[in-house]
């Protein structure tokens, strides 16, 4: 019962995590002239919180940590060069940034140490309601300057991937009793939401035509 308490204290909401994923790998992938795969930058920014549905394993702690990201990321690199670097981005900003500021704090050199570090600001803090919302502003324009949206929207297997953050994320926050999000942080939360089961719709009827 006490663990189970200690995680909803520590989690932190997915829309932050979306949008600064999706903002730097954009910068990322500007910088090292990288096509990006929207899909998977998008899962990638909320992956490490699949560890709120393993059991025993503690949140926010081994799959947050950036020496495992890093781990994980150095085969991906030898291949990939610098076209992966924009996922790595969107993977170690969940916890370098967004859970470094907010909701508690976050193992981020584990297996070196478990000691956490971060700010530990209130997620429900009106400071980091509007830090989400300016971010989530900020990628929304991004997105729809560089016509992600559109490509989202558009059939492609890749797209498919986005059943793993809506299934296990943005579902979940909603079906929550009480309802954890703030009801000012709901707008972006089901903008997201929409995209990601509109996506997977299309996918969906795309592969029911073809069988």
């Amino acid at each position: 019962m006490y663990r189970r308490k200690k995680r909803r204290k520590t989690r932190t909401f997915a829309v932050g995590h979306f949008a600064l994923g999706y903002i730097l790998s954009r910068l990322t992938a500007q910088a090292t002239k990288t096509k990006l795969n929207i899909p998977l930058i998008l899962t990638l920014s909320v992956i490490p919180d699949i560890d709120i549905l393993i059991p025993y394993v503690e949140h926010r702690g081994p799959f947050h940590s950036i020496i495992t990201a890093t781990l994980i990321f150095v085969p991906i690199l030898a291949v990939y060069s610098k076209s992966a670097l924009p996922y790595l981005a969107a993977l170690t900003q969940h916890s370098l940034i967004s859970d470094f500021i907010a909701g508690g704090q976050v193992q981020l050199l584990w297996p070196l140490t478990s000691q956490p570090f971060g700010i530990e600001m209130s997620i429900k803090s009106s400071t980091n309601i509007t830090l989400e919302w300016l971010v989530f502003i900020a990628a929304a324009m991004v997105m729809m300057k560089n016509r992600d949206v559109l490509t989202i929207l558009q059939p492609h297997n890749s797209n498919l991937i986005l059943a793993i953050p809506t299934l296990t994320v943005l579902l979940p926050t909603f079906l929550a009793f009480p309802l954890e999000v703030p009801t000012a942080l709901i707008p972006p939360h089901l903008i997201f939401l929409a995209l990601f089961v509109t996506s997977l719709l299309i996918d969906i009827k795309k592969i029911a035509t073809k069988s």
